[in-house]
């Protein structure tokens, strides 16, 4: 639903737009930290142009980090676009239903139990606990059919149950570490370029799920009995836009940890600029997510400097109004 007189932006200007915007956002973020570089310092970093200090904080320490955010970002982005539309709830977010934290869960296992772990198995291990929470609140929301509200509400205690588990792990072992806690609260403190292969694989398999179902969503939207009635399997799809969206928040999680309400404001933002067309929304919401984390993280990074927060205070500072107008506007 549209603000009343808001006038919906052409599909392509505001594709284009969301593009800008995340490649301003990247810019900005190269440019600030601990040494500010100019424009024109930036480019000669990118380019090899630059002196050998510029170019160590531009290519080692920030452009890795942007990358990864604008991954993360675009990740949280298209899952809550895929829940929202499955679910047809307005409130429906990775972080929410609980998605994030059984990824956590399992991220903080190996962290605290196998350090030594293979730094590739914790997309695939968040993964597998991003799915594990779908799985549990599918079957408790599941009577026949699913219930919007049901699920919201099987969501909300599979994330309290998964994020306790985390805490417990954390507070019993003898490693009670930044690492492991920095899960919990999310962030991108650390975050290098040998974290970049371990995402892209869910990224371009999350990517071409939503390009396949977009159609699909746009059926969903109509409701369950108009989709059965025009031929569409409506729980093989909507297992399929779970198992995309898990996909995308676990291999996430196992980057940044757990940051809320990304995947919640950005599909909003999307739908408020091109209106419900599930074909414009999840890329436009992969777009403004990674934009969003972007900001979020460079914000985490110079606006309390010499002083690092983690990302997801920031999103969670941003998010939460967004989420208390929704439930009273929408609700």
């Amino acid at each position: 639903m549209l603000i009343a007189g808001h006038r919906r932006i052409r599909p392509a200007p505001a594709l284009a737009g969301a593009a800008a915007a995340l490649l301003a956002a990247a810019v900005i973020a190269v440019s600030l930290g601990a040494v500010r570089l100019s424009l024109g310092e930036v480019a000669g970093g990118l380019l090899d142009a630059g002196d050998d200090t510029t170019r160590r904080i531009v290519w080692q320490l920030r452009v890795p980090r942007v990358l990864a955010a604008a991954l993360v970002g675009a990740h949280l982005g298209l899952a809550g676009a895929l829940l929202q539309g499955v679910t047809r709830n307005p409130l429906a977010d990775p972080h929410i239903l609980g998605f994030s934290s059984g990824a956590g869960f399992v991220a903080v296992a190996l962290v605290v139990w196998a350090p030594g772990s293979p730094g590739a198995l914790a997309p695939a291990g968040a993964f597998a606990g991003s799915l594990l929470s779908a799985a549990v609140v599918y079957a408790l929301a599941w009577r026949g059919g699913i219930s919007p509200v049901r699920f919201a509400l099987s969501g909300v205690a599979v994330a309290a149950l998964f994020t306790a588990l985390s805490a417990a792990a954390i507070s019993l072992s003898d490693l009670f570490t930044q690492a492991a806690l920095s899960f919990l609260v999310g962030g991108l403190i650390g975050v290098g370029w040998d974290h970049l292969p371990r995402i892209a694989p869910y990224t371009a398999a999350g990517a071409l799920a939503a390009v396949g179902l977009a159609r699909s969503l746009n059926v969903l939207a109509l409701g369950d009995d108009v989709a059965r009635g025009l031929g569409m399997r409506v729980e093989r799809v909507r297992l399929a836009a779970v198992a995309a969206a898990a996909a995308l928040t676990g291999a996430a999680v196992a980057i940044s940890g757990i940051l809320a309400f990304v995947g919640l404001v950005a599909p909003h933002a999307a739908r408020l600029l091109v209106g419900g067309d599930y074909r414009l929304v999840l890329p436009l919401s992969g777009l403004l997510g990674a934009a969003l984390l972007v900001l979020a993280d460079t914000a985490a990074r110079t606006a309390w400097a010499p002083t690092e927060i983690p990302a997801g205070i920031v999103t969670a500072i941003v998010g939460a109004p967004v989420l208390l107008l929704l439930i009273r506007t929408r609700t």
